[in-house]
């Protein structure tokens, strides 16, 4: 059966065109992607079987920068991959050292570190939506654009690099013992690429392009991400760059411009990006890191959990873009005022249903309404949960009951949000925040047991002085 690529539709063998769209089909050579007529036996650009197993440009261990490598993809059975023209973001990362740190090191606990770092490449590359293509040795090579197509892949890419890039610094506690630690070091270029479409799982790259982002990868320095012209300028809204000049590279006749990714500096599509000059995020590395994986560990699990980030007053606490889907929330506790209980969380609940403070009640139960509607929720939930949120936002009076009563209600609202993606609690300024916040917040964490709530606290070490056990 072929498979067309303009509308899916699978066709007999024997058809030179769709029976659904009446589009041109063909078959994709599986050594050099070339298009071929149906019934062809041989590849008209290369020569090889079109029915090989084994593809003449297959990248292997050996040769992991040959001009213009082919990976191999799996395909369904009886499906002949069709090959298109993809824009497509390509992404290298391989190891720096690891050669002399396997040296000074036992053999099996090379094996177990090589497999935490390929577990956590897979891990990076799956969360970021792309398709890990090949291990190569101790290099990854992934691929965005293809089979599914985002419209930020380039984005996507260079988050997974400065990801994979730090992942690397704290996997390897080499430097503690006298070695040298272990570093990475990543390449992403965009732009147009053929591509398999009808394959399983991934796909298939081959072009010039694979090959120069190998060699872009390999002009970078350890610890840093170099990209090309087109990522820099896909990706600029969300991605602090810097001018890395240009790079001679083996196999081009023209030198390659390059950029340097230094860091995430606001949420996917550039959303959230201050308009002055971002402050560098220094000497707190592994707290980030730190930070990152309690929430994709929440996200995975279905647990909630509790982060504390603690400063003086003065001090920015800092937080790095995300690029998955995260329905965030965020309030602050003022220092003064009346009837501010609850305040920061009545904020969150505005917020989710896009009610202004100054409107009016009917327009804000109107909108809160519409957010109660989009939940899980059976009736006779929503009539319990609806006039406890609209006493908490002051349109109605709270219910005489008691206060277990209102945190149960409270907390099954975020819990049902949670179904749909993992929910993010951002609290600032925790430290005065009033005490039947707090035990709203301990209740969430005791009891939402099963779902994906991740809870940011900013505060003071005032708030230690208040809680002792906060945490």
């Amino acid at each position: 059966m072929l498979t067309c690529a303009t509308c899916g539709t699978a066709n007999d063998d024997a058809r030179k065109f769709c029976l659904e769209c009446g589009a041109r089909l063909s078959t994709a050579c599986p050594t050099c992607g070339a298009a071929n007529e149906p019934g062809a036996k041989f590849c008209g650009e290369c020569g090889n079987p079109l029915s090989s197993a084994e593809p003449a440009g297959e990248i292997t261990a050996g040769s992991a920068v040959a001009a213009a490598p082919v990976v191999r993809a799996s395909t369904a059975p009886g499906i002949a991959p069709v090959a298109e023209r993809r824009l497509v973001s390509v992404l290298f990362v391989d190891l720096v050292g690891i050669t002399s740190s396997s040296e000074q090191r036992d053999a099996e606990d090379t094996r177990e570190l090589l497999s935490r770092y390929f577990d956590s490449a897979r891990d990076i590359v799956d969360r970021h939506g792309g398709t890990i293509e090949k291990f190569i040795g101790d290099a990854v090579m992934a691929l965005w654009g293809a089979p599914t197509a985002h419209e930020d892949d380039a984005e996507r890419a260079v988050r997974s690099a400065l990801e994979m890039v730090s992942m690397v610094a704290g996997l390897d506690a080499g430097a503690a013992d006298g070695r040298e630690p272990m570093q990475a070091r990543a390449g992403v270029l965009t732009g147009e690429a053929a591509v398999t479409i009808g394959a399983t799982g991934q796909g298939m790259v081959a072009g010039d392009l694979v090959n120069t982002a190998s060699r872009l990868q390999s002009a970078a320095a350890p610890g840093s991400v170099l990209v090309g012209e087109a990522t820099y300028r896909a990706a600029a809204g969300a991605i602090a760059f810097e001018d890395a000049g240009e790079h001679v590279l083996k196999g081009k006749e023209a030198p390659v411009r390059a950029w340097r990714a230094m860091a995430v500096v606001a949420r996917r599509g550039g959303q959230g990006r201050a308009l002055e000059l971002e402050p560098p995020f220094v000497g707190r590395d592994e707290e980030l890191r730190l930070l990152k994986d309690q929430f994709h560990a929440t996200a995975r699990e279905g647990k909630p959990r509790l982060v504390t980030i603690v400063g003086q007053a003065g001090i920015e606490k800092y937080l790095d873009g995300v690029v998955e889907t995260v329905l965030w929330h965020e309030g602050r506790s003022p220092s003064y005022g009346e009837g501010i209980s609850y305040w920061a969380l009545a904020e969150m609940i505005r917020g989710r249903a896009g009610i202004a403070e100054s409107g009016d009640a009917d327009t804000a139960r109107a909108k809160l309404g519409d957010v109660l509607a989009g939940l899980p929720l059976e009736p006779a939930e929503r009539r319990w949960i609806e006039p406890r949120l609209t006493g908490l936002l002051g349109l109605d009076e709270l219910p005489a009951e008691s206060r277990e009563e209102l945190f149960a209600a409270w907390r099954t609202f975020f819990e049902r949000l949670a179904r749909q993606s993992t929910v993010m609690l951002v609290f600032w300024d925790l430290q005065w925040a009033d005490q039947g916040l707090l035990d709203f917040i301990e209740h969430l964490l005791t009891w939402a047991r099963e779902s994906s709530i991740f809870v940011l606290a900013e505060a003071r070490p005032e708030l230690f002085d208040r809680r002792p056990g906060w945490g």
